[in-house]
C-alpha cells in the first residue's frame, strides 16, 4: 500500500483517487499518525500531502524525522516538500512572487519520476506562498520554474523527493503519469489491485467474521452505496443477510417497487419492506425549519429500524455502506481532537441498537463502489442512480411538508427524470432534480386565471460533490420540461431553472 499524510490540503483525495487509478491500493491518514502505527501498515511508499500553512506559522504541523527514515521511498507534495527540505536544514522563505496557476516546469536532471514524459517542459499547477530559498547538501535540484529555482528536489540516495507543484489535479497534464512513476517506478507497486482482488478478499473477510453461523441485518435506503455492499455481504453469507427499506412518504416515484423488484425477486435477498409512511408525515405536520426535519427523520427512522430489528431478532451484526470519504470526513488532518466533520455513517450507533458493525464499503470511492456493484451483477438503474439526500424529498420541499406537496413534487421529479434520461444526460451530470416552492404565482391557462405554486429544477455537474457547476442544459430540454411540467401537473404553473454553482450554493436547497 501507499501511506498518504495528510496536512490539510483540499486535493489530498484526488491524490488517493490518482494512486487508485494507478491499481495500487492507498489509505490517508493525519500527518501526526504515531510512528508504531506507520510501521504497522508497512507502507511501500509515503506520499506528504499539500496543507494551508505556512512555515512561518507557530506551531506549523510537522512529522517526526524518523518517518524519513523508515526506509521506503517519500515524495512530498508542496507543504510536504517543505517538510522534507526543513528536515534536512533548508531554508524557506515567503516567495518573492507567489505562484497559484499554471507554470512551465523545466526538468535540469533526469529522474525516474519524469521518466517517459517526453522534453524537458511540461505545465504544471502551482498554489503556494513559500518556497525553498536554498538547499542543503542533503537534497539536490531536479526541476525548476520561474519563480521557484527548486519546484523538485530528490535526496542523493534517490529515496526521498519533493516538489513544489500538484501532480493531482487535472490542470497538471502530465500529473498522473508523474504519479505513476513515483508508485510504480520508485515504490515497486505492480498495480495489480483491482475490484476483482478487493471483491474475492472482502468476501473471505467478512466470511471470516460473520462466522457460519451469524446473521447481519441491513438497512436499505435506495442510494448506490446501500445497494452495492447488501450485494456484497450478500455474497458472501446468503440468506443470513436480512434487510429493511422503510417507506417514509418522502421517496421518489416507484422507488418501493423499485427496491422489491430488484432486492427481492431479482437478487433473492431477503427483504422487509416496513410501511411508516403516515408516521413520518404525522411528525412533519407542521415542521418548516430544515434542520428540525433533518432531526424528526433521522429520528424516527432509527425508530422504526429498532422496531423492524427487535421483531426479525437474532442478527449480532448490522451492515452500512459507508465510504470512505465518509471515514476521512470525519477524520481531522489536526488529529482526532479537531473532526472536520461527523458522518451520519461514521458517528457509531444509538445506545439501545446493540450491534457490531459490518461496513465492506470503507476503503472505497464513489466511483469505485459503482464498478464494484456492476461486478456484483447489480443493474445499471441501481448502480449509476444519482445521490439521493438521506431526508428525501422532505428537504426538496421548501416550508412544511403535506402528502399533497409530496405528490406535486413527485410527479414533478418524474418528468425531470424521464427527460433529463431521454436527452441522454445521466452520464453528464451529477444530480438534477425538482424543489417545490413555498410561492404562488398568477398564470393564465385556456381562459382561466390560476394562482398555483412555483417549481425550480436544479442540474449540476460534479466528479464528486465536493464542488458542482449548474448544468448549461440545452435550451430545447428546458422547454420540454416546463411545458411537460406545467400541463400535466395541476397546481404548478411556474418553472424556474438554478444556475447557481457551489460555491456559494450547497446543490441541495436545504
Amino acid at each position: 500500500m501507499i501511506l498518504i499524510l495528510d496536512f490539510g490540503s483540499q486535493y489530498t483525495q484526488l491524490i488517493a483517487r490518482r494512486v487508485r487509478e494507478a491499481r495500487v491500493y492507498c489509505e490517508i491518514h493525519p500527518y501526526n499518525l504515531a510512528l508504531e502505527k506507520i510501521r504497522a501498515l508497512n507502507p511501500r511508499g509515503i506520499i506528504l500531502s499539500g496543507g494551508p500553512a505556512s512555515l512561518y506559522e507557530r506551531d506549523a504541523p510537522n512529522i517526526e524525522r524518523a518517518v524519513l527514515d523508515i526506509g521506503c521511498p517519500v515524495l512530498g507534495i508542496c507543504y510536504g516538500m517543505y517538510v522534507i527540505a526543513q528536515h534536512f536544514g533548508a531554508r524557506s522563505a515567503g516567495a518573492a512572487r507567489r505562484e497559484y496557476g499554471p507554470a512551465t516546469l523545466t526538468i535540469d536532471q533526469p529522474d525516474e519520476l519524469f521518466e517517459g514524459l517526453g522534453g524537458s517542459q511540461h505545465l504544471v499547477w502551482m498554489s503556494h506562498g513559500d518556497r525553498v530559498e536554498e538547499l542543503p547538501q542533503g537534497l539536490c535540484a531536479i526541476a525548476h520554474t520561474d519563480n521557484s529555482p527548486y519546484a523538485a528536489v530528490r535526496s542523493h540516495d534517490g529515496r526521498l523527493r519533493g516538489i513544489q507543484f500538484h501532480p493531482e489535479v487535472v490542470h497538471t497534464p502530465q500529473g498522473v503519469a508523474i504519479l505513476s512513476n513515483f508508485v510504480h517506478r520508485i515504490c515497486g507497486e505492480p498495480g495489480d489491485w483491482t475490484m476483482a482482488n478487493f471483491i474475492e478478499t472482502k468476501v473471505a473477510d467478512i466470511r471470516a467474521r460473520v462466522g457460519a453461523q451469524d446473521r447481519v441485518l441491513m438497512g436499505l435506503s435506495g442510494g448506490v452505496d446501500s445497494s452495492v455492499a447488501a450485494a456484497l455481504i450478500h455474497r458472501a453469507i446468503g440468506d443470513r443477510l436480512h434487510c429493511v427499506f422503510v417507506d417514509t412518504a418522502l421517496l421518489r416515484a416507484g422507488e418501493r417497487q423499485r427496491m422489491e423488484e430488484v432486492f427481492a425477486r431479482q437478487l433473492g435477498i431477503a427483504l422487509t419492506v416496513a410501511d411508516a409512511s403516515q408516521l413520518f408525515l404525522e411528525r412533519l405536520a407542521g415542521v418548516t425549519d430544515p434542520e428540525h426535519k433533518r432531526r424528526i427523520i433521522g429520528h424516527t427512522f432509527i425508530e422504526v429500524f429498532e422496531q423492524q430489528a427487535r421483531a426479525l431478532g437474532g442478527a449480532r451484526f448490522l451492515g452500512q455502506g459507508t465510504l470512505y470519504p465518509d471515514v476521512i470526513e470525519s477524520v481531522s488532518f489536526k488529529g482526532p481532537s479537531a473532526t472536520i466533520k461527523s458522518h451520519h455513517n461514521v458517528g457509531g450507533l444509538p445506545e439501545t441498537m446493540r450491534f457490531e458493525l459490518i461496513e465492506p464499503l470503507r476503503e472505497l470511492f464513489k466511483d469505485e463502489v459503482r464498478e464494484l456493484g456492476r461486478r456484483l451483477g447489480l443493474p445499471g438503474d441501481v448502480v449509476d442512480r444519482e445521490p439521493f439526500p438521506g431526508p428525501g424529498l422532505a428537504i426538496r420541499i421548501i416550508g412544511e411538508v403535506t402528502r399533497e406537496r409530496l405528490d406535486l413534487l413527485r410527479r414533478a421529479d418524474r418528468i425531470v427524470m424521464e427527460e433529463t434520461r431521454a436527452a441522454g444526460l445521466q452520464q453528464r451530470l451529477w444530480q438534477s432534480f425538482a424543489v417545490l416552492l413555498p410561492l404562488k404565482t398568477v398564470g393564465v391557462m385556456g381562459d382561466g386565471r390560476t394562482y398555483e405554486s412555483v417549481l425550480a429544477i436544479r442540474a449540476v455537474e460534479s466528479s464528486d460533490g465536493m464542488t458542482a457547476d449548474w448544468a448549461r442544459l440545452d435550451p430545447a430540454v428546458l422547454a420540454r420540461l416546463s411545458s411537460r411540467i406545467t400541463n400535466e401537473i395541476r397546481g404548478i404553473n411556474r418553472v424556474v431553472y438554478d444556475i447557481t454553482s457551489k460555491p456559494p450554493a450547497t446543490i441541495e436547497w436545504e
